[in-house]
């Protein structure tokens, strides 16, 4: 198995079948949402499209990702969102263009080519907020520090300490990877779309947490606790 799409899904019964149906197919590739006990179709929807199914009871979107990352069986790894914003369509060029370019960790900007929508005002403020203080606090030059499109080979990861078991997951695995001088990490544009059904994201709750663990992580990592190894 070459390629694993990993999609963490909570009640996308809205969108994930559409999400699912973009994705190019290839003998290759396994498609793979982890799922935390959907009480709507979510799971029977993904199945139907011929996705594996794993569910995770924990809750947590870092937890997803680390349960994820453990059962996934390609060398390569693909996430996204299960709600039709990432261009699934594109997961066959964003890995061949991952090892064309001979980069291990891909981190997919949705800001430069956002369609008109996909962030409300507030969304956006924060998008910018927590871009600004990641990369001040690490040094860093990254466009949006809260993308949730990664492609990367499924062994960086044994050198990449993940920490978080929510949201701030998705900064952290970032930060991991664009400092670690056995990563070759790059940042690269692609298109991102108005979701369907409801947002899961709390944009003032979220956002606190997200800046918070920033800071924690910067100057106090040991009370992140252990990360996980992968």
């Amino acid at each position: 198995m070459k390629v694993t799409v990993l999609i963490p899904t909570l009640n996308e019964g809205e969108s994930i079948g559409e999400t699912l149906d973009q994705i190019p197919r290839s003998e290759d590739m396994e498609i793979a949402i982890i799922d935390g006990l959907s009480t709507d179709q979510t799971r029977e929807i993904a199945a139907s499209r011929g996705a594996r199914v794993i569910e995770e009871k924990r809750r947590g979107y870092g937890r997803a990702y680390k349960t994820g990352f453990k059962e996934a069986m390609g060398g390569i790894i693909v996430t996204m969102d299960g709600d039709t914003t990432y261009p699934a369509e594109m997961v066959t060029e964003l890995v061949a263009r991952l090892e064309k370019e001979n980069v291990d960790f891909l981190s997919c900007d949705r800001i430069k080519k956002a369609e008109k929508g996909a962030f409300s005002s507030t969304h956006a403020l924060g998008n910018w907020v927590l871009k600004v203080t990641m990369n001040i606090l690490f040094g860093m030059r990254l466009n949006d520090s809260q993308t949730g499109m990664w492609v990367f080979r499924k062994e960086v990861l044994e050198h990449l300490t993940i920490t978080s078991d929510g949201m701030p997951m998705s900064e952290e695995i970032k930060i991991e990877a664009f400092r670690n001088p056995k990563v070759k990490a790059k940042e690269i544009s692609v298109p991102y779309r108005v979701r369907i059904g409801e947002k899961a994201l709390n944009t003032w709750k979220d956002g606190f947490k997200n800046l918070l663990f920033l800071y924690k992580k910067r100057f106090t990592p040991g009370r992140l606790g252990p990360g996980e190894r992968f």
